[in-house]
């Protein structure tokens, strides 16, 4: 949660994304700027754009949107001071102008109905959060919930045929640092809804989308009021046969800076 006073909103947290996607989803690039609201939520939009890889099927990701997103939180850490009680928050994520796949301009090609239209996609969710403390100096950081979504790959890929109940979670520990930095690793697995717009047949048939897996590191350089981000992700290779998508093993880096 970006943090603010009681009383304000607080100056924003600017963060620029990079994500190698690959020569079919491309690379997609990520520039946000998020608000601290009274200490009890957080609200920012995104702007994400793309460029081309070099696969024959890459114009299926083509273009950009915009997102906006929104969290609150709902019960604090260690609430009434009973240290089992995780923070538990609910939020939403919204994208705008999304033109991927059975939308893309190039799926006119491929005989799309609805290609160059078009349209959003959404997420909303509730998620726990704990800290492990009891380990000396090797916290732990667990969280996990339930999201309702028709955006597929985290929105990179498009929309689902329609929404879907899905679960996340992550695990993460964090090691000290000189000068009061920490390196923060962790894995977060993300379901994703089964199938993508316009390739989904039947019930039950068409290129299936596989769980999100990503590795990751944080880097907090002490003072500093940054924080840089190196990770890699298990997006979706075959979906179907003849149907590559080759983003298995894929290089994701950011930086956040807090005015």
């Amino acid at each position: 949660m970006v943090g603010s006073d009681a009383n304000k909103i607080s100056y924003p947290e600017v963060a620029f994304h990079y994500l190698d996607g690959g020569s079919v989803i491309g690379n997609q690039y990520q520039l946000s700027a998020t608000f601290g609201l009274f200490k009890l939520a957080e609200f920012g939009f995104t702007g994400s754009l793309r460029t081309a890889g070099s696969s024959p099927i890459t114009g299926l990701f083509y273009g950009d949107y915009e997102t906006f997103h929104g969290k609150a939180n709902i019960i604090p850490e260690n609430l009434g001071g009973k240290k089992w009680v995780p923070a538990i928050s609910a939020g939403f994520v919204m994208r705008f102008d999304v033109e991927r796949v059975a939308r893309s301009p190039f799926a006119a090609n491929l005989g799309s109905p609805i290609a160059g239209i078009a349209t959003h996609d959404q997420d909303f969710y509730i998620v726990a959060t704990k800290t492990i403390t009891q380990i000396k100096k090797l916290p732990i950081v667990l969280s996990g919930g339930y999201k309702w979504t028709n955006a597929q790959i985290l929105g990179v890929a498009g929309n689902a045929p329609g929404s879907a109940n899905t679960a996340f979670g992550a695990a993460a520990f964090v090691i000290s640092g000189p000068a009061k930095s920490a390196f923060i690793f962790g894995a977060e697995a993300v379901q994703e809804p089964h199938y993508l717009e316009g390739l989904y047949t039947a019930p039950d048939t068409g290129p299936t989308i596989p769980t999100t897996l990503v590795y990751f590191v944080r880097v907090l350089p002490g003072k500093l009021p940054f924080n840089v981000d190196v990770g890699v992700g298990q997006f979706a290779g075959q979906i179907a046969p003849g149907i590559n998508l080759e983003a298995r093993h894929q290089v994701a880096m950011g930086v956040s800076y807090r005015f």
